[in-house]
């Protein structure tokens, strides 16, 4: 009776988001190669045009809030299909190596009516630790969502967000232009510190 008058429809179905050995293996292989490094700097670049007013041949939309800083990716025709879905792993990786721990990460399952909605989310807190020579909780850029998102099982974006948490009992945040500079160009930045 109850599915007969639609109390069930569009009800998201929720499972823990884990990745095969096989996904993570060509995953690994993936963050080694050339294409992993030009699909991050043409999406950095991207990310500076868009603040610039400049177009650029992929799409950003920029997120800025008072406290939450973000940007998201746009999926484009040019990017193989694991491509982009292995940039999703690699920006929760990066972000790791900044001082994060992966607090959940789960994948959501939606049914409309005329498409199908996939969305997998990382959500990142900053390791706990104070600022050196004060009481202040370091807050770092803020907790970090990733979020990608597919409709009908095809890359539709990609949305990296840092919210900040405002008190007196929390440092400043970092800025997130920092943020995207070390886990969009990590290499470029080790090679700087020699």
């Amino acid at each position: 009776m109850k599915r007969l008058l639609g109390l069930f429809r569009n009800k998201p179905v929720c499972y823990k988001l884990q990745r095969s050995e096989r996904y993570q293996a060509k995953y690994k292989a993936w963050t080694n190669s050339t294409e992993c490094k030009e699909l991050t700097a043409a999406f950095y670049k991207a990310y500076h045009y868009k603040k610039a007013g400049v177009q650029c041949s992929f799409r950003v939309q920029l997120i800025n809030d008072e406290h939450r800083q973000g940007v998201i990716l746009f999926h484009d025709p040019a990017i193989p299909q694991k491509a982009f879905s292995y940039l999703f792993d690699h920006l929760k990786d990066q972000v790791k190596l900044q001082g994060y721990k992966v607090k959940s990460a789960d994948k959501r399952r939606i049914v409309h009516e005329r498409y199908n909605q996939q969305i997998e989310t990382y959500y990142l807190t900053p390791l706990p630790a104070d600022v050196p020579g004060s009481i202040l909780c370091n807050q770092l850029y803020g907790n970090i969502l990733i979020e990608q998102t597919r409709v009908n099982h095809h890359p539709g974006f990609i949305r990296l967000i840092a919210d900040t948490i405002p008190g007196s009992f929390f440092s400043e945040p970092l800025p997130f232009a920092d943020l995207l500079s070390h886990i969009m160009q990590p290499t470029e930045k080790l090679q700087n510190r020699k």
